[in-house]
C-alpha cells in the first residue's frame, strides 16, 4: 500500500513538473502541441501547459548583433569598395520567426545578412564613394528602413545597421597608393626646384649687395685715405715751413732708422755726403 502511494505521489510530481514552465524577461516562449504552434504570447513568469502533450521552446528577445564579413560593392563611379558592417536586430514575432527559420539562429542570421546586403548595394550603386562617406547618415537610414521592411517576413526587427569601414580592394589600394606616392613625389620635386630657384636668386642678390657694399666701402676708404693724406701733407708742409731745420732733422732720423734696421745692414757712402749731415756732434738743430 505504501509503495503504491509513493508511486502515486511521484507520478503526480512528475506530471506537475511537466506542466510548469518559467518564462524570463529576456525570453520569448512558444508552446507546441504535436508540432503545431498553440500559443506564443507568454509574458515573463510562471505558466502551465498540458503535460506530455505540449512542449515549450524559448528564444532570446534581447537586442542581438551580427558582424558581417566585408562585402564588395560597386559605386556609381565604377569603383570597387569593400564594406565592413554590422547589424543590430531582435525577434519581433516569435511564431513567424520560428516558421521562417525553424528557430535556427544561424539560418536567421544568414538570411538577415542577405537582406541587408541588397539595400547597401543599392545605396552604393546610386552614389559616388565621396558621397557615401559624406552622407553616411542618410545611407544608413535608407538601408535600415529597407532592410527592416524586408526582414519583417522573418519575424525580425532591424534596429540599426552600421558601416565599420570602407576600404579599397588590395589591388586597387596598391594602384592608388602608387599614384598618390607619384603625385606627392612630383609635388616634392616642384617644391624642391622652387626652393632651389629661390635660393639661387637670394644668393645672387646677396652677392650683388656684397659687391655694391664692398665697392662703396672701398670708395669711402679711398676718399677718407685721400683726405687724410691731404691733411697730413698740409700738416707736414705747415710744420716744414715753420721749422724747416727740425723737419729736415726728423726726416733724416727716420731715414737712418730705416737704413740701419737690419743687424747686417751695410751702407757705403762718402763721409762728406749730406746723408751724414746730422751725425756730427754739432750738426743737430738747437
Amino acid at each position: 500500500m505504501k509503495i503504491a502511494v509513493i508511486f502515486g505521489l511521484l507520478a503526480a510530481l512528475l506530471v506537475l513538473l511537466n506542466s510548469l514552465f518559467i518564462v524570463k524577461e529576456q525570453e520569448h516562449a512558444i508552446v507546441f502541441q504535436f508540432g503545431a504552434v498553440q500559443r506564443d504570447d507568454y509574458k515573463a513568469g510562471l505558466h502551465f501547459k498540458m503535460p506530455f502533450v505540449q512542449n515549450v521552446r524559448k528564444f532570446d528577445n534581447r537586442l542581438l548583433t551580427v558582424d558581417s564579413e566585408p562585402e564588395r560593392y560597386l559605386t556609381s563611379e565604377r569603383k570597387d569598395v569593400l564594406v565592413d558592417f554590422y547589424v543590430k536586430w531582435r525577434i519581433s514575432d516569435v511564431a513567424e520567426y520560428y516558421q521562417a527559420t525553424t528557430g535556427d539562429e544561424l539560418l536567421a542570421v544568414q538570411r538577415l545578412i542577405s537582406i541587408v546586403r541588397e539595400p547597401l548595394r543599392q545605396a552604393f550603386n546610386e552614389r559616388t564613394l565621396q558621397a557615401v562617406v559624406a552622407d553616411r547618415g542618410t545611407v544608413i537610414t535608407q538601408v535600415v528602413r529597407n532592410a527592416d521592411n524586408a526582414a519583417a517576413s522573418l519575424g525580425i526587427d532591424v534596429i540599426d545597421v552600421r558601416i565599420i569601414r570602407i576600404d579599397l580592394p588590395d589591388e586597387v589600394s596598391e594602384s592608388v597608393f602608387r599614384r598618390m606616392r607619384a603625385e606627392r613625389q612630383q609635388v616634392a620635386n616642384d617644391l624642391r626646384a622652387t626652393g632651389q630657384e629661390a635660393g639661387e636668386r637670394i644668393r645672387s642678390d646677396a652677392d650683388r649687395q656684397v659687391t655694391v657694399i664692398r665697392g662703396e666701402a672701398q670708395g669711402d676708404a679711398s676718399r677718407i685715405r685721400g683726405e687724410g693724406e691731404a691733411q697730413a701733407a698740409t700738416i707736414f708742409n705747415t710744420a716744414y715751413a715753420g721749422e724747416p731745420e727740425f723737419y729736415e732733422f726728423t726726416r733724416s732720423l727716420e731715414a737712418y732708422r730705416e737704413s740701419f734696421r737690419g743687424q747686417d745692414s751695410v751702407l757705403v757712402l762718402d763721409r762728406n755726403s749730406d746723408f751724414f749731415k746730422f751725425l756730427g756732434n754739432d750738426s743737430a738743430p738747437r
